[in-house]
This record gives C-alpha cells, sequence and structure tokens, in this order.
C-alpha cells in the first residue's frame, strides 16, 4: 500500500505540493468564472502537450508566450497549493488544469458556462509512462517495479484516484462498452475489476 500521501474522500496525493484543505476548497469554494477553460485528465494522459496546443491556439501560434513562461503559469493545477494560490488571484479569462476526479471539480462549474477540454488516453499507455515519470521523482513512493504500479493502478490508488472511475457515469458506461468490444475473446475473469 502507499504511503506518504494526503488522502481525501479515498483518494491519494502526493504529500508534496498537495494538501487536503486546497482539494475541498477547490471543490466546494471556488468560484469558477464563465470564461474560464480548463484541461481536465487524468495524470499522464498528455495534458502538457494539450496545455501547449491551447497556448498556441490562444496566441495564434505565436511560441513567445509557451517559449517564455513555465506551462504550470499558464495553465495551473487547481488542486496544487502554488496553482490554487494562483488562479483564485488571476484576472481575466483563466486556463487552468486538473487531474481531478469528476466528484471533486469545484461544484460551481455545472453553473457555470466554463469550457472543459478532457482528454482520455489508452489506460496501458498512461500506465506505462506513470510508472516511468513517478519512479523518478520524489512526488509518491517509489514502484518498486512494474508490477507492483500496476496493482496500485488496478485498486484505484494512482494519483487523484482511479483512471476509470474518473470519469463521469455515462462515459464509465461508454468505456466499459468498447472496452467489451475491444476485449472480446480473451480468457474471461483475467481482470480484476469483472
Amino acid at each position: 500500500m502507499m504511503s506518504d500521501y494526503n488522502w481525501f474522500e479515498g483518494i491519494p496525493f502526493p504529500a508534496i505540493a498537495f494538501q487536503k484543505e486546497i482539494v475541498e476548497d477547490v471543490r466546494n469554494k471556488f468560484l469558477v468564472k464563465d470564461e474560464d477553460l480548463f484541461i481536465l485528465s487524468y495524470p499522464k494522459s498528455g495534458t502538457n502537450w494539450l496545455i501547449v496546443i491551447v497556448c498556441l491556439i490562444q496566441t495564434k501560434g505565436d511560441p513567445k508566450w509557451i517559449q517564455s513562461v513555465p506551462i504550470w503559469d499558464r495553465s495551473p493545477w487547481i488542486e496544487s497549493d502554488v496553482g490554487y494560490t494562483e488562479v483564485i488571484n488571476k484576472e481575466g479569462p483563466r486556463l487552468m488544469s486538473s487531474h481531478l476526479p469528476i466528484h471533486l471539480f469545484p461544484k460551481t462549474f455545472f453553473s457555470s458556462k466554463a469550457k472543459v477540454i478532457y482528454i482520455i488516453r489508452d489506460p496501458r499507455d498512461v500506465l506505462v509512462s506513470g510508472y516511468f515519470f513517478w519512479r523518478k521523482t520524489n512526488l509518491i513512493k517509489n514502484p518498486d517495479s512494474l508490477g507492483t504500479y500496476f496493482e496500485w493502478f488496478l485498486k484505484g490508488n494512482g494519483i487523484t484516484g482511479d483512471w476509470k472511475n474518473h470519469f463521469t457515469v455515462a462515459q464509465a458506461e461508454i468505456f466499459d462498452k468498447v472496452f467489451q468490444e475491444k476485449m472480446a475473446g480473451f480468457p474471461p475473469k483475467m481482470f480484476p475489476w469483472e
């Protein structure tokens, strides 16, 4: 089991840069503005690539902004200590990123006209990318092996929770249907979530 995490409602967040109080404030107190744009994903799904693309669209292809301003300043993660502080004081249309699952997302979003770009990546790629990324950082307990990380991933102990439960119910149902079609022919009970 993983340790050195800040757990919030059963979901682990890296103890470095993430506090339960901030995640709770993001959900319950953060004021989403109608002109806000969120890039939302499960970690290691291509968020940084998408941030660069959106920033280039916003600047009509001029790379000066992305070359001179760090990615975490252009699109802060709202659930991180630094990102939350930066975003609440930011004026005008805000570009923000988040790895929060839908049930921890700001409640005010659902009554706003703000937009979300949600990126989904094949979970096999998320798993491998996550393993190689997390084992090189000090943000989480080091997974000793890909097998260990795979077990964490299947149990829903990935950073910001379970990959599959990051979706809404409707998204999860569509994923289940596509997954069953793609996995037809594999031995029954091969996957622990069946």
